[in-house]
């Protein structure tokens, strides 16, 4: 395995001066540092930064923890955490909930930004510190060392319902997303309330649970076509399960939106592609803006105010106008 001494050797300098331009320091000319960091290149070394960070008892590296994979507006998030990152000259790593809590110290990281359900507030109440700030998407913890940014789906959500009912449906069932995030509430909430305002009445037994997932959108829609409460229109909490959904009809001989109409939640990639009628989040400056929050926060710019982001809704095929 190469090690420093095959750098400096190599380079003909010492070793202290391989340390040096590793670490950013100005005493070495610009010539060395080009041959010095070419042959690190060239030898493939890649110093120890997680020892040096241990050493020294601090960290320009941001942590993001998240844990559903099947869901792909996580991309765009991670494009813009990265973005910011890489712009600041602070590194970036991702960790799941089950192995984050161990990185969530300031000698590993300088701050964490959290999008998991599964992670809970304990763990993060007890990680933050004036030390360790923290970004929450999609929850709102009230605490001097965390900040939390949330979309606003409520109006959206309501704006979608409305057009919806003015186009004409007035049968509607819901695949809503797991009961304790934030986001699933506020959606559910604005669909109840704005058919209560149309004077309509929605039965719980026409709820559906899901997880976010494609899979329980599926499942959803075939526990619809085996009932006999078949609705008009199916409102899903996100995409994910709206396309789920959509093709478990289609795959058998029901038409979208001919004899259901579908809507979704969150404008991924491939909503676009099924035109599925959807509200866009913008997931790119979400990441961004939890990454800008979190490095103010980091560097002592105090700043943990709740953060709403707006969303609008994205009108596609898969609803259609029932008025004649």
């Amino acid at each position: 395995m190469t090690g420093i001494r095959d750098v400096a050797k190599a380079a003909g300098v010492s070793i202290s001066t391989v340390s040096n331009v590793l670490n950013g320091k100005q005493n070495v000319g610009d010539e060395t540092k080009e041959r010095v960091m070419r042959i690190c290149e060239e030898l493939s070394y890649y110093p120890n930064m997680a020892g040096k960070t241990l050493k020294k008892g601090n960290s320009r590296t941001i942590l993001f923890n998240f844990s559903d994979f099947d869901r792909s507006f996580f991309l765009k998030i991670i494009n813009g955490i990265s973005d910011y990152a890489n712009e600041y000259d602070y590194d970036f790593i991702i960790s799941t909930h089950k192995s984050c809590e161990k990185y969530m110290r300031s000698n590993l990281t300088a701050g964490c930004i959290s999008l998991d359900s599964r992670m809970t507030n304990e763990v993060l109440l007890k990680a933050a510190s004036e030390a360790y700030p923290i970004v929450v998407l999609d929850r709102v913890i009230h605490n001097p060392y965390i900040k939390t940014i949330i979309t606003n789906n409520y109006d959206p959500m309501s704006q979608l319902m409305q057009r919806v009912i003015d186009c004409g449906y007035r049968k509607f069932a819901f695949v809503g997303g797991p009961e304790a995030t934030e986001d699933n509430r506020e959606r559910y909430k604005a669909f109840t309330d704005v058919l209560e305002k149309n004077h309509m009445l929605f039965k719980r037994e026409n709820y559906y649970a899901g997880d976010y997932r494609e899979k329980s959108g599926y499942r959803a829609a075939k526990i619809i076509m085996l009932s006999e409460r078949f609705p008009e229109v199916l409102v899903c909490a996100n995409d994910n399960m709206a396309i789920g959904a959509i093709r478990a009809f289609r795959e058998n001989g029901i038409r979208v939106p001919e004899d259901i109409a579908v809507t979704g939640f969150d404008n991924t990639e491939m909503s676009g592609i099924m035109e599925l009628t959807t509200v866009e989040v913008p997931n790119y400056e979400r990441g961004y803006l939890a990454a800008q929050y979190l490095v103010e926060n980091i560097e002592g710019k105090r700043n943990v105010e709740l953060f709403r982001i707006s969303a609008q809704v994205k009108w596609r095929k898969t609803v259609e106008s029932k008025k004649k």
